[in-house]
């Protein structure tokens, strides 16, 4: 028995819904970066955060700029921002057009190490990219890649989960924790963010 038919690549229409929706479905997804050279990363998605319309938390709460004017596009694309000046995190855009929407990457449990990484972070492997500004480190993801298109063969796509995964969670063998946002100083009692039990990739427990 398969979980999806082939290929495993999460479309456009899979992601054309409401942001509280997609973060916990995209927990135990992987996320792919195709560097430049043809060298491919991936690491499964250990930790989500959704952010939404009537979000004062939400980057367009107030109105469209050109900061924020990828989120009101189409699902499916990459809406990368930059936070104290050094670090930078990546959403994926969800819903429908001209509704500002989107899930915020928290954390990877990557399948091999960057061969860039620093030898002092390799000491804890999975920790490397246990927060969004981590991820984006490790994966070399910045705002060159706002905007980008996540479909496979770009700099970036997304695969649905492995069956074994999915078997899992249905089993209760494996669970999501749903509890509130990191950092926010709105919307804090907003319980928008998921992240997979018992692992130790994740930024930050409970």
């Amino acid at each position: 028995m398969e979980l999806f038919d082939s290929p495993p690549y999460i479309d456009a229409q899979w992601l054309s819904r409401d942001s509280t929706l997609v973060a916990p479905d995209l927990i135990g997804c992987t996320l792919v970066r195709k560097m430049p050279d043809g060298t491919l990363l991936r690491g499964l998605i250990v930790e989500t955060e959704a952010y939404g319309p009537n979000d004062p938390a939400m980057h367009a709460y107030r109105r469209s700029t050109t900061r924020n004017q990828v989120m009101f596009g189409e699902p499916g694309i990459t809406y990368v921002y930059l936070i104290y000046g050094m670090y930078h995190c990546i959403n994926v855009v969800t819903d429908q057009v001209n509704i500002p929407s989107a899930v915020l990457i928290r954390a990877l449990q990557l399948e091999t190490m960057p061969a860039w990484i620093d030898p002092p972070q390799q000491l804890k492997p999975h920790r490397v990219a246990a927060g969004p500004g981590k991820l984006c480190r490790a994966f070399k993801i910045d705002l060159t890649l706002n905007g980008t298109p996540l479909q496979f063969g770009q700099a970036l796509w997304l695969e649905h989960r492995q069956f074994q995964l999915q078997q899992q969670l249905a089993d209760g063998n494996l669970s999501l924790i749903q509890t509130t946002r990191i950092g926010l100083t709105k919307g804090t009692d907003f319980l928008w963010r998921w992240y997979l039990s018992n692992c130790s990739a994740v930024s930050r427990k409970g």
